[in-house]
């Protein structure tokens, strides 16, 4: 039994899915705990099966599972693991995802189109799902589509304290990529005491997916530290395209810094090519060697999760891990 569970008279067991194993070992490391051991496989149809090899009845059980490509297949897998401990009688499921999937289908942009990020909700519900944990929502209202309690956590303190150290705040300028994005930009620049803040007005055809045209930029930045900043890079478009935008307008070094590094083709290399001197993301999603390039770096989210687990586990505040971020 580990000290978490002595202390408290409770199990607390960390289940880790197989998209990002080292995210999960990391995670276990961080609370002094081990993984629950377990056998999952594919049937030659593709249909997954899980075990876990030791009891879970009346567990506080958290489920780990982060959702690269193909990110159906790890759905489904976290789907069957929580069911599986409903079925096994844990006290409390709570679903770990640390990049919430399908979160940019969080509204109905047209007719007869599905609001998936709030089917991913029931789905979870569904299986035995009693409480979520997640890591920067691509939007704040995608909470209010679990009917459970959501602990929405931010990276924003970890990336925030990397760029502080390694690049200052005197000449800093916080960068929105469009303006839908500003009020996170303003939490930034208070972060930075008072940076200046600037966005890129853009433009994007609803009907052609991951294409954006970047137009200019509201504010000033001529030979500033820019910081462009954002929840997750997929195809890199967006941002490389306000890199050169930012540059055209007089911007000293362009620091790109983003939760979630989906980092889908062909990202890696537009990224390593836009002009930006470092690329700073979190490990919410496994950078394989083919996105890795000279100038990424990746901060781990592990210490957050655990921390936000051990609040959850003790019943204490998460709230307090906020630092000011909400």
């Amino acid at each position: 039994m580990s000290a978490l569970s002595a202390d408290n008279h409770k199990n607390l067991m960390l289940f880790g899915g197989r998209a990002h194993p080292e995210l999960a070992e990391r995670v276990a490391k961080e609370l002094g705990v081990e993984l629950t051991p377990q056998t999952a496989r594919e049937f030659a149809n593709g249909e997954i099966f899980v075990r876990f090899e030791e009891s879970v009845r009346g567990s506080d059980a958290f489920v780990l599972q982060s959702h690269p490509f193909p990110l159906n297949q790890w759905v489904m897998e976290q789907l069957i693991m929580i069911d599986a401990l409903k079925r096994g009688s844990a006290k409390r499921i709570t679903a770990i995802l640390p990049f919430y999937p399908y979160a940019r289908q969080d509204k109905k942009h047209r007719g007869r189109e599905p609001i998936s990020a709030r089917l991913i909700a029931d789905l979870l519900k569904t299986a035995g799902a009693d409480r979520i944990i997640t890591v920067d929502l691509h939007t704040d209202q995608i909470q209010g589509f679990f009917d459970g309690p959501v602990d929405h956590m931010h990276a924003q303190g970890q990336l925030a304290d990397y760029v502080r150290e390694h690049y200052g705040t005197d000449n800093m300028t916080v960068v929105s990529p469009d303006s839908g994005r500003v009020r996170v930009a303003e939490k930034w620049a208070d972060s930075f005491d008072g940076a200046p803040l600037a966005f890129i007005h853009k433009t994007r055809d609803p009907l052609v997916p991951n294409q954006v045209k970047s137009n200019r930029v509201v504010g000033d930045v001529e030979g500033r530290t820019c910081v462009l900043i954002d929840d997750m890079i997929d195809t890199g478009g967006t941002i490389a395209g306000a890199v050169r935008v930012l540059k055209e307008a007089g911007a000293g070094d362009v620091i790109i810094a983003a939760t979630h590094g989906v980092l889908s083709d062909p990202a890696a290399e537009r990224l390593a090519n836009c002009g930006a001197r470092e690329v700073i993301v979190t490990d919410t999603l496994p950078i394989n060697g083919d996105k890795q390039f000279d100038n990424l770096t990746v901060l781990s989210i592990a210490p957050l999760l655990a921390r936000t687990i051990r609040e959850v586990f003790d019943n204490g505040s998460v709230t307090s891990l906020f630092n000011g971020i909400a």
